[in-house]
């Protein structure tokens, strides 16, 4: 038996959630996943989200949501990582003893199957938090008895992070998924070991600014390293995504293919 992993990129304020709501049928009728991620830790206002968001992503019928280090961002959606209720929503595993939510969620896919998404997040450039790779592996072994697909979502900024994480994974996971930067790479493969690899999904969202940021405000933060207040981009949106094929006995990766396409395309 084989399991269809749709992964939809970091959806980016309202534009991204408009084209999502908009591209879902199209992407349940063309790719028919048994299982849908979604970052979400852009959606409000391009950082964070809401327990309102997090209900409209249930009604749409993503079944895991992912994040990284904008999760924390409106402070009102801490107590709901800790919400039964909601721990389809994780966070980063390697984040410090004590912080609200989950690193994890055990999902059940339409076919039957049983999937381990895992949240991590990378140091490079990003909050000196706990070592992403410590004990990961060891992790991705114990819960094989659970569920013999493993998907991660690393949310990390450098690419040889990611990459190297890609490959200390290949053989445990069944996919590691690079997001955070916004930008789409071209790398997708399977590695030799059977995990499916990308360095970054991408972006669902608005593409006539600055990875979702409105431009004139990105350019100030660069060109005056001051303050400025975050403010979404608004036009060309654009759905970025991934699909992932896996065999539902091995747990082994058969294909990843990458999505993209714009908003008048649908």
């Amino acid at each position: 038996m084989e399991t269809r992993i749709l992964f939809i990129a970091d959806v980016v304020g309202e534009p991204g959630m408009n084209i999502l709501e908009k591209a879902m049928p199209k992407l349940r009728m063309q790719y028919k996943p048994d299982l849908v991620i979604v970052n979400g830790e852009n959606t409000r206002a391009g950082k964070g989200l809401s327990e309102g968001l997090a209900k409209k992503y249930t009604q749409l019928g993503i079944n895991v949501i992912t994040s990284g280090n904008h999760i924390w961002d409106f402070a009102q959606f801490h107590n709901t990582l800790n919400n039964p209720a909601y721990n389809f929503i994780i966070r980063p595993m390697n984040y410090p003893e004590g912080v609200p939510g989950r690193g994890f969620f055990v999902a059940e896919a339409s076919n039957g199957a049983k999937v381990c998404v895992i949240n991590l997040q990378g140091r490079t450039f990003m909050a000196p938090i706990d070592c992403p790779f410590r004990n990961i592996r060891e992790f991705i072994a114990k819960m094989n008895s659970q569920a013999k697909i493993t998907f991660v979502d690393f949310h990390a900024e450098a690419t040889a992070e990611k990459i190297a994480m890609g490959k200390f994974l290949d053989g445990y996971a069944t996919a590691v998924v690079g997001t955070h930067t916004h930008v789409q790479t071209a790398d997708e493969e399977v590695l030799p070991k059977g995990t499916a690899y990308i360095t970054d999904a991408g972006m669902t969202g608005p593409f006539d600014g600055v990875i979702g940021m409105n431009t004139e405000t990105a350019l100030n933060r660069f060109r005056f390293q001051t303050p400025f207040k975050y403010e979404c981009a608004e036009n060309d949106s654009r759905f970025n995504g991934i699909l992932i094929t896996a065999d539902s006995d091995t747990g082994k990766a058969l294909s990843i293919e990458r999505i993209s396409f714009k908003e008048n395309e649908i």
